[in-house]
């Protein structure tokens, strides 16, 4: 016997399971699978196709605990929605990869891979085999990544000028909660990207920009650090609040006496032993201060906690310190004042030690909340994005917003060609596939042309959700396209009176766009291979 059921042999001794309650349980297979699954991915499609664009709508998602969640970002709706189905976890996979690969276009790549899905569920209705139908969209999405390079233009940019930068960054930003401030965030953005980044060999180190958020001020209080910030403040009140000139010592070992590395107790029977304890306490607790004031330094950064009595005598030996600061957060310290990380008060000496022209600790709102702010670093690369809001939630979005702005940024740093959005780039790739789907022999011409019908669902969508006649819209946009030979031409979701995307600055990274196909067409042949469900009662034996 099993958990499911019996355990019987054939006539020929081949084991097999009679399942318990066999009638009540349903197996899909074949096209009936395919079917389900295509119907749990365009459950996630509908739900994310309103949010795409400019003026596409928010969500609000609700968590287990009752948190309360407002955006239109892919990736967080994807990420928050925890579908139950196999097939809809594999769309949220697929933003996920979108956003960490590209950081931008998450909302894109699940709408055009819900597309796909809906195009291939009418050409198995035609009895054309799953396989067939994802060569031929592999092959399709081949020749639109081909005819996105011929399409490209190089984005001209250096560090004195940044605007082509800024209003792409601002353009990503455009469909956010945030939009009202996109300008200013567009530009920290820029800045702290460039910061970090080496435009000779095309590298963004992203490890050194963090982004600190603090509730209070206005969203407009965002500012960048050509520093590290942290959330900390002077251990003792009376220590000094502005150290000019400061050396730094980074410690990972506490202001604590050594303790006996063995199982053993040590009780404490009278009053003199008492005192011979102490004394040996406050003995180390000298010599720990005196190896740090030996070495040159004047503060003191270090990843543990210390006593009241290390505080004090920290106070009187005219030695600032800052406690409890987070492994990350040190390593960042360091990098940013070219000091060394101490494990042993031992091994401390002046050349260890980190430099900041200036070390200040700050004040924000009524409840007297204090960070600390280390500037003037040796190595100005590392910097800290600083962003203030009314509430949390704001907040969240706001640092989910810069961090598509500062991807968009690196990709460009990376890869400077871009192509032009508002569906732009998709119609001119339907185009080009549409007219090669008629010299393509075999079924697969079928999924060429399901393919163009897929593209232009991004555009579709475009014009439905800025409140336009999405046909007329597409129509219009794909035939002038043709006719002028402009790829240029999008939907004019603002309604600025133009459909050329390069006036209204609308573009987007070639490598985010090509991601966006290929992905997408990836896992439409995942799911078209998949004729199988194994309901959740089921297990093998």
């Amino acid at each position: 016997m099993t958990a499911l059921g019996q355990l019987v042999f054939d006539e020929f001794g081949k084991p097999f399971v009679i399942l318990r309650n066999q009638e009540s349980k349903k197996r899909l297979v074949g096209i009936e699978a395919l079917k389900s699954h295509i119907m749990a991915a365009k459950n996630v499609y509908a739900t994310l196709r309103t949010s795409l664009g400019p003026k596409g709508l928010d969500k609000v998602l609700v968590g287990p605990d009752g948190d309360i969640t407002v955006t239109n970002d892919g990736a967080t709706i994807m990420k928050e929605m925890r579908p139950s189905h196999e097939i809809a976890k594999l769309m949220v996979e697929l933003a996920k990869s979108q956003d960490d690969e590209i950081g931008d276009g998450t909302t894109s790549v699940v709408v055009l891979a819900g597309a796909l899905l809906d195009q291939a569920e009418a050409l198995l209705d035609k009895g054309i085999h799953p396989i067939r139908i994802a060569d031929g969209f592999e092959m399709a999405a081949q020749l639109a990544v081909q005819h996105l390079e011929t399409i490209a233009e190089k984005l001209d940019f250096s560090k004195t000028n940044l605007e082509p930068l800024v209003d792409i960054a601002s353009t990503t930003l455009g469909s956010k909660v945030v939009s009202r401030h996109r300008k200013e965030l567009a530009k920290i953005s820029v800045e702290a990207v460039l910061s970090v980044a080496d435009l000779e060999h095309r590298d963004v180190d992203f490890e050194l920009i963090k982004i600190v958020t603090k509730v209070g001020a206005q969203l407009e209080d965002t500012m960048l650090i050509k520093g590290v910030l942290v959330d900390k403040d002077m251990s003792h009140p009376q220590m000094p609040k502005t150290i000019k000139d400061a050396k730094l010592a980074i410690l990972t070992c506490p202001f604590e006496p050594p303790k006996p590395k063995t199982k053993h107790k040590l009780d404490v029977t009278n009053v003199e032993e008492y005192q011979k304890l102490r004394q040996y306490e406050q003995q180390k607790f000298e010599e720990m201060v005196q190896q740090v004031k030996d070495s040159g330094a004047n503060l003191v950064i270090c990843q543990w906690g210390f006593d009241d009595e290390a505080n004090h005598l920290l106070l009187q030996r005219e030695l600032p310190a800052v406690r409890w600061v987070g492994g990350p957060e040190i390593e960042l310290i360091a990098i940013a004042t070219g000091g060394r990380i101490v494990p042993r008060f031992e091994e401390l000496s002046a050349d260890k030690l980190g430099h900041a022209g200036v070390v200040r600790e700050v004040s924000f709102g009524t409840a007297k909340d204090r960070m600390l702010v280390i500037e003037g670093c040796p190595n100005t690369r590392a910097v800290t994005i600083f962003i203030r809001g009314g509430n949390k939630m704001i907040i969240e979005e706001a640092k989910r917003s810069v961090h598509d702005a500062i991807c968009v940024v690196r990709n460009l740093v990376r890869d400077p060609r871009v192509v032009y959005g508002g569906g732009a780039a998709d119609i001119s790739c339907a185009n080009v596939v549409a007219e090669a789907a008629d010299k393509v022999p075999g079924l697969e011409q079928y999924a060429y042309r399901a393919f163009v019908d897929a593209l232009e669902a991004v555009p579709l969508a475009l014009a439905e959700n800025s409140g336009l006649a999405p046909i007329e819209a597409v129509a219009e946009v794909k035939s002038r396209q043709i006719k002028e030979k402009n790829s240029r031409l999008g939907i004019d979701c603002m309604q600025r009176g133009t459909n050329d995307m390069k006036e209204q600055c609308v573009v987007e990274a070639l490598i985010g766009k090509k991601m966006q196909i290929l992905l997408a067409t990836q896992l439409v042949r995942m799911i078209l291979k998949i004729d199988d469900v194994r309901l959740p009662g089921e297990k093998e034996d």
